[in-house]
């Protein structure tokens, strides 16, 4: 999904949903007070993989879903997930949807308020994608062990 942006009265441009909150994200970052920042001129750098299955413009399943299920199974619903998370509750429940919508089974179930109060819960799908994504991440860095080392030499520290 693109939203519309006019740079000019002559352009218009289709800046995806992506990009706009990357770019709100970093100008967040970029506006905190200087003593936010860590005490070292150079942390020691951090290496980290990012898969995601992409179905056409929808990413289908990435760390930010794995990271949410995670949540959901933690917290036991949505809206508790979402403030784990630091994310609102209506952006976790997209998120959610467009996951479950992408999937053959649904990696959720939710329950609706009442006197029970309501709340979510993985499927065994929502389960065992945590368990293949980790699995997978855990693989790719052991295979790639000697080169990230190698790699994260040549920062500067």
């Amino acid at each position: 999904m693109a939203a519309a942006v006019s740079v000019s009265r002559r352009a218009l441009v289709q800046v995806p949903i992506e990009v706009q909150h990357m770019a709100s994200c970093m100008l967040a970052r970029m506006s905190q007070p200087a003593n936010n920042m860590k005490t070292s001129a150079h942390p020691k750098p951090e290496v980290r993989f990012r898969m995601r299955i992409q179905q056409e413009d929808t990413i289908a399943l990435g760390p930010g879903k794995v990271a949410l299920l995670e949540a959901v199974r933690e917290h036991g619903s949505i809206s508790a997930a979402a403030r784990s998370l630091n994310m609102s509750y209506r952006r976790a429940w997209l998120l959610m949807d467009e996951l479950n919508r992408s999937l053959k089974s649904p990696a959720t179930v939710s329950e609706h308020g009442g006197q029970s109060g309501g709340g979510s819960a993985l499927t065994p799908v929502g389960e065992e994608i945590i368990r293949l994504y980790r699995g997978i991440e855990a693989q790719a860095y052991a295979a790639c062990a000697d080169d990230i080392a190698a790699l994260t030499k040549m920062v500067r520290r």
